[in-house]
């Protein structure tokens, strides 16, 4: 197993850092050159910039995911392909992608899309909290332990 990690907005790398170099997981943190940092990665971390089109960093996550890797990404396009290559998938919220879940969430996403184009305000996600950075921890310690 690996993990692979949407890094340019996830509030949680100090907790996969700390809990895959634990365990000796390979981790890859992808994101794009607007996020570049001369900061060394720790033994066992691998950073890997990209080009800051929209889509570059999952299709290099893509390209680099087979089957039983853990990917982690708050973007659910990204979250159903890497379903589709039987990756585990899961948000920083403490959450699995699932095939059962991922149409609803991406439906949920599509309309929320066309709202906004007719000009409707949508909520936005509620504030990444304590609780959640903590439900993220458990919930990512239960998965690297099986």
């Amino acid at each position: 197993m690996k993990i692979y990690v949407d890094a340019d907005a996830c509030p949680v790398k100090d907790i996969i850092i700390s809990e895959g170099t634990l365990r000796n997981i390979p981790i890859f943190l992808v994101k794009s050159y607007a996020h570049y940092s001369l900061q060394d990665d720790p033994d066992g971390v691998t950073t890997i910039y990209v080009d800051a089109d929209k889509e570059a960093a999952d299709y290099r996550i893509l390209s680099m995911t087979t089957s039983k890797d853990l990917v982690i990404t708050q973007d659910y396009g990204l979250a159903s392909l890497a379903l589709e290559k039987n990756c585990t998938v899961i948000h920083h919220k403490g959450f699995r992608y699932t095939t059962e879940n991922i149409d609803l969430l991406l439906e949920t996403r599509y309309q929320s899309a066309q709202a906004r184009k007719s000009g409707l305000r949508t909520k936005g996600p509620k504030a990444f909290t304590n609780a959640d950075r903590t439900k993220f921890q458990t919930f990512l310690q239960d998965i690297l332990s099986k």
